[in-house]
């Protein structure tokens, strides 16, 4: 089966790895607008060959785009005339949008996916395997897609040791707007608090395990999630103002001195463990 992947960062970078592990099924074609990104992808062996030319990718059984969301849409857009049997799965980090705007002519051709996983890193040098090793694999209006298409992916999906959870497009951004662009949100929020104080290497010379995993994914790439904020606007604000009442809370319970409400409060946070 040819697979051709659009965008050779992590994302892209470490599908090809982990689907060139499985023994004689797969050729793995790159296609990235950045050239430096095309030799290194082929320098450390996440694609067997790459590629200048869309029209080579069209003729692929398979087409992944793991690039941003914006750029998904755009792309799509040149995808009208591929093979009729061929398959389409994006891994765009908000879906309704991605979903509304794909061209009717291939809307079958297409599985809408998101795998919840990855680092702060980017670029082909970030691929790592076993990335989406017994990760979640968010598909979005399966019934959307043909038959054939959704029996490909999940067969894609199998073989990189994916869980797949089926979900409609709406209900993913509303969720995933909660469980990981918020907290990019958040993360970015708290190394610029420390950045904006007059002695911000003096701070950071004293931070723990905590500031230092609460601030890691503050070094993912802001193009990307500048991207992925636009496309999912409605659903952020409305985690952010939840997110801000919560805090609001907080500081009005220390500035009143209210330490038996706060430590309900906490002991109320503490309860999310016994669900993750």
């Amino acid at each position: 089966m040819n697979i051709g992947i659009i965008g050779l960062g992590l994302m892209g970078g470490s599908l090809g790895l982990e689907l060139k592990k499985v023994p004689n099924k797969y050729v793995i074609l790159g296609y990235d607008h950045n050239l430096e990104h095309q030799k290194d992808a082929l320098k450390l062996g996440l694609v067997d060959k790459v590629t200048n030319n869309l029209s080579n990718i069209k003729e692929c059984d398979v087409i992944v785009l793991t690039i941003p969301v914006d750029a998904i849409i755009e792309i799509s857009k040149n995808l009208k005339d591929i093979k009729e049997e061929s398959t389409i799965i994006d891994f765009g980090s908000s879906k309704e949008k991605i979903d509304k705007a794909i061209p009717k002519e291939i809307r079958k051709n297409f599985v809408t996916a998101h795998p919840m996983t990855g680092t702060e890193k980017f670029g082909p040098t970030a691929a790592i395997e076993g990335l989406y090793d017994d990760k979640v694999m968010v598909v979005c209006n399966k019934e959307k897609s043909g038959n054939l298409q959704n029996r490909v992916a999940l067969e894609i999906f199998s073989d990189i040791n994916a869980k797949v959870v089926f979900m409609e497009a709406k209900e993913h951004d509303k969720h995933v707007a909660f469980i990981s662009h918020m907290p990019h949100a958040v993360s970015y929020a708290i190394a610029n608090s420390v950045m904006k104080q007059e002695n911000p290497e003096n701070i950071i010379a004293l931070a723990g395990g905590g500031f230092k995993s609460m601030s890691r994914i503050a070094k993912s790439s802001p193009k990307m999630w500048e991207d992925i904020f636009r496309q999912n606007r409605t659903n952020m604000l409305k985690s952010l103002d939840i997110f801000n009442k919560e805090m609001k809370l907080c500081q009005e319970l220390i500035e009143k001195e209210e330490w038996e409400k706060l430590h309900l409060w906490m002991s109320s946070a503490n309860r999310l463990h016994s669900i993750l």
